[in-house]
């Protein structure tokens, strides 16, 4: 998953089919064979939103509580374009989200190690 944040904002999509309760969420997917964590999120970003990216660090890894999947969280900063709704097949609609919205998205919070990049992010003022 890439955690993208710029201006002070989370970057989240909404995809066209909720995944359990699932309805927003960072930009990602699988991994593709011969294919890095980091190089898989910074494919999806681009897929998905249109953005690209650049991966800067590795964030962690779980099983997600909601899909039983293995995600790995990237935190990328973008480089070039504008953020929209690239494939409309998998996603609906992106948001740029401030820090105080995010629970209106993602209801039951984020991965804590990614909440904590994202603190350190606001905190500092910059896109680390």
């Amino acid at each position: 998953m890439a955690v993208v944040v710029m201006a002070g904002r989370l970057l989240l999509i909404r995809r066209t089919t909720p995944e359990g309760s699932l309805l927003w969420a960072l930009p990602g997917g699988s991994v593709e064979a011969g294919e890095t964590a980091r190089q898989a999120a910074v494919r999806e970003a681009l897929e998905e939103t249109g953005l690209s990216v650049e991966a800067t660090a590795d964030l962690g890894s779980r099983i997600h509580p909601d899909t039983g999947r293995r995600i790995t969280y990237v935190a990328c900063r973008a480089m070039a374009g504008a953020a929209y709704a690239a494939s409309r097949r998998e996603v609906a609609e992106v948001s740029w989200v401030p820090p105080t919205a995010i629970s209106q998205y993602v209801p039951r919070g984020l991965f804590p190690p990614v909440q904590e990049y994202l603190d350190h992010a606001w905190t500092i003022g910059s896109e680390v």
